[in-house]
């Protein structure tokens, strides 16, 4: 189920092909006077730990990535709604700027894909005269597209198009769909002449429906893998985006004006910042190496700075994370990010006395880099998630072992970073071994002990792009019920066992939460401030009281599955779930993005060669 590899040589743009589209839909917007609203699926079930706080408190990369794009190419009249922020944001009542978005855009992870379908469903709900382009992304549609389209004809909703890669795919099919719109067509409308006349099939990175009528789509084009941005300096200046987030509000309408720049901050007091791309480990759970053509992307140090600076003049951030896959990846190039961010300069002030940031590593790349840890410091870095998943190498090797972890973390604490590590509990790891160094709690001292500042614990479930996928269905790991409750979208999040083996999965359940309550409690918290006198001071006890109200989340949450568990009926899948819609490619070849035993159309297509507008 990994995403196939386009060929070599061929699976990055040309240098500044971006940069070149973004010019020539500037010289095209003005004909055009679109309004579009971007929204960030989201579904409150899934705050718990280990995303409590940070799950609300930092607009997401990828809707804020996608506003600034439409700024930056000359469609100011565009709105970032998040649900984290705007539970009862309906899509049928959404009006901006007195009109009916031209757009509709919906970003979503798979846990948040049933919100997702909700607000496209309420969106259909227009009517047909004026409802808009619907467009799905984000990493669900990345994986698994097919599932945020109908197929269902007693049901309406789903998508009309989903982008399966970046920005460029984004705006490469706006060119098309722009330069065949007549004057005051609707999108929707000037979208169906371009797909129909397959002037889409040449963008890598689509899915669109054919045949659909009502909502309900009878088979879907798939136009292959996308390529990869590989200079991440093309992209649009993410200062555009934050300037088109929604105010937060229990309305089911928009404002009459986006969130105000002074109060960004207030609500987002974490800035989210794309900083590299890309992983040298090829773990069997993750869709990452394959996502990424195995390639490894970066932007240059000078913008990385700037961009920090520029959120921090225009909005007050001051905390960035950086939504990496593996920051010290390769030792060179990140040593050149941290010498400039280290040394950066505005305005005469020091750009490490304003910003702070934080990142994702591993083991491994953390003690190649540990002689220059002192400078990761003075670039302004104060935190750093490791994967640690298993110490012991049993669940997963990626170098680490309990030496190499403790080493890690001792010599990131004496040099003021936090280590937050995130563990993987698996089947066969039990909850506490005598002697060793391999049961649960074991190693959660060890980590302690080594001056762990948080923790995170999640269990493997069926991961979408990832080499393992049809495997835990297969092996008869996949819990499709228990006790009468159905495995839902929200319950694929880590947190809840819904693929186990183990005779007693209720065990595991509570596994995670004794897991939690041994490291987050009243007793580690006072620890924690009687030891405020080291070079990350107060942070742990922070992290304690973040983490002990984050568990109450989880225990509320997540105890009615363990009792199903412990006495419901267990129901299981045998094999990985197929699209309900025929699926093929743009040349009748199978599609990249379908799964195993989709079927394919039964019926073939005509093209039709339609006149531009224009």
């Amino acid at each position: 189920m990994e995403l196939p590899r386009r060929a070599r040589g061929d699976e990055l743009l040309r240098p500044g092909e971006l940069i070149g589209l973004r010019q020539r839909l500037r010289l095209m917007a003005p004909k055009h006077d679109l309004v579009t609203v971007v929204a960030c699926a989201f579904d409150h079930r899934t705050r718990m730990l280990p995303f409590i706080y940070a799950d609300t408190r930092m607009a997401p990369a990828g809707v804020r990535a996608i506003g600034s794009a439409m700024v930056d190419i000359g469609f100011n009249k565009t709105r970032i709604v998040l649900q984290q922020w705007n539970k009862n944001f309906r899509p049928s009542q959404m009006r901006l700027d007195g009109r009916v978005p031209d757009l509709f855009m919906v970003s979503t992870m798979g846990m948040h894909s049933g919100r997702a379908m909700e607000l496209m469903r309420d969106a259909r709900r227009i009517d047909p005269a004026h409802r808009p382009l619907i467009i799905a992304g984000g990493s669900h549609a990345v994986y698994e597209p097919h599932l945020l389209f109908n197929g269902d004809p007693t049901k309406t909703g789903g998508a009309d198009v989903a982008v399966t890669g970046e920005e460029f795919v984004l705006l490469s099919m706006l060119e098309v769909v722009l330069s065949m719109r007549a004057e005051g067509e609707p999108m929707r409308t000037a979208f169906a002449r371009a797909r129909d006349c397959g002037a889409l099939d040449g963008i890598p990175g689509l899915v669109y429906s054919r045949g659909d009528r009502d909502g309900v789509a009878e088979d879907l084009v798939d136009t292959g893998v996308q390529r990869l941005l590989g200079d991440l300096d093309e992209l649009p200046h993410p200062v555009l985006g934050y300037r088109l987030l929604e105010p937060p509000s229990g309305a089911a309408t928009l404002a009459s004006r986006a969130l105000p720049p002074e109060r960004v901050r207030k609500h987002s007091p974490i800035g989210s910042v794309v900083l590299t791309f890309g992983c040298k480990f090829a773990c069997p759970y993750c869709p990452i190496p394959a996502y990424n053509q195995r390639q490894h992307r970066l932007k240059s140090p000078q913008r990385i700075a700037e961009e920090m600076w520029g959120l921090y003049k225009e909005y007050g951030i001051r905390a960035f994370f950086g939504v990496d896959d593996n920051f010290f990846n390769k030792k060179t190039l990140t040593l050149e990010i941290v010498e400039t961010l280290a040394k950066a300069e505005f305005e005469g002030v020091p750009l490490r006395r304003k910003a702070r940031w934080y990142t994702e590593v591993t083991v491994h790349d953390t003690l190649q880099m540990k002689e220059h840890l002192p400078l990761v410091h003075k670039a302004g870095c104060r935190a750093l998630w490791l994967g640690v998943e298993d110490m012991t190498a049993t669940l997963v090797n990626k170098g680490q072992s309990v030496d190499k972890t403790s080493e890690a973390f001792r010599l990131m604490r004496a040099n003021g970073i936090c280590p937050m590590p995130m563990m993987m509990h698996h089947d066969s790891q039990p909850l506490y071994t005598p002697g060793s160094n391999y049961g649960l709690l074991n190693q959660i001292n060890v980590l302690r002990r080594a001056g762990a500042v948080s923790l995170q614990v999640l269990m493997m479930t069926p991961s979408p792009g990832t080499t393992l996928y049809e495997q835990t269905f297969t092996g008869g790991l996949v819990i499709a019920s228990a006790g009468g409750k159905r495995t839902e979208p929200h319950m694929c999040d880590g947190n809840y066992i819904i693929a186990s083996i183990h005779p007693r999965p209720w065990r595991k359940q509570l596994n995670l939460l004794v897991g939690y309550l041994w490291f987050y409690n009243p007793l580690w918290l006072a620890v924690a401030l009687l030891r405020r006198k080291t070079k990350v001071g107060l942070k742990p006890a922070g992290m304690q009281i973040v983490g002990m109200l984050g568990l109450i989340q989880s225990i509320r949450r997540t105890s009615g599955w363990a009792l199903r568990l412990m006495f419901g009926k267990i129901e299981r899948l045998s094999r990985p779930p197929v699209s309900e819609i025929p699926m093929q490619s743009a040349q009748g070849t199978p599609a990249s993005h379908a799964p195993a035993e989709t079927p394919t159309p039964s019926r073939s297509y005509r093209v039709v060669a339609l006149p531009v507008a224009g």
